[in-house]
């Protein structure tokens, strides 16, 4: 089964990824995570990743594509998969074409996310968690990816979900549309 989880900073991606990944036995993917290894890399690359995350600007569609593309090359993904962050873009939705099973989309409101991304602690000394960056990011999320919900609503893959309830009622509606509760 091939899943993607779309939501804005702090919907609660992360938390549901690891749930399905553990009762699905597919694996979970954030490009957040890949994108947050590769900036610690002391390469071009690494840098440049660096910069554009500390900014809160997204990684460009091109170079996002082709980090994504790699990765699900592995053999650890040929059954199925949960992405988290990715397709950012419509480009980035149009361009993919990886026979995806279902989008789902964790709504949550602006203010419930900010209020969510000032309380975690999560260990990480993300350098990227800066308000700044937060605020723009989810300014970014307003202006480009609400388009790919659009284009996965119209060919009929995507699911809402209000993002804003318990983390197990949310658990539970999303194996319900996958058919597995």
């Amino acid at each position: 089964m091939k899943i993607v989880l779309i939501g804005i900073q702090g919907s609660g991606k992360s938390t549901q990824g690891n749930l399905l990944s553990k009762k699905l036995k597919i694996p979970y993917l954030s490009t957040g995570h890949i994108f947050r290894e590769l900036a610690k890399e002391r390469t071009n690359l690494g840098r440049y990743i660096k910069e554009v995350m500390n900014a809160g600007y997204l990684i460009p569609d091109d170079k996002t594509l082709e980090i994504v593309s790699e990765y699900l090359k592995r053999d650890e993904y040929k059954n199925g998969y949960i992405l988290d962050g990715f397709p950012r873009t419509p480009l980035q939705a149009k361009a993919f074409k990886n026979g995806i099973d279902k989008v789902i989309y964790l709504k949550v409101s602006d203010k419930e996310a900010l209020w969510r991304l000032s309380l975690r602690n999560d260990g990480e000394g993300r350098e990227d968690d800066t308000l700044r960056a937060i605020h723009k990011r989810i300014e970014l999320f307003h202006k480009f990816t609400e388009p790919v919900l659009s284009f996965y609503k119209k060919i009929g893959e995507l699911v809402e979900i209000d993002g804003e309830a318990d983390i197990k009622i949310i658990h539970r509606q999303i194996l319900k549309v996958l058919g597995v509760a």
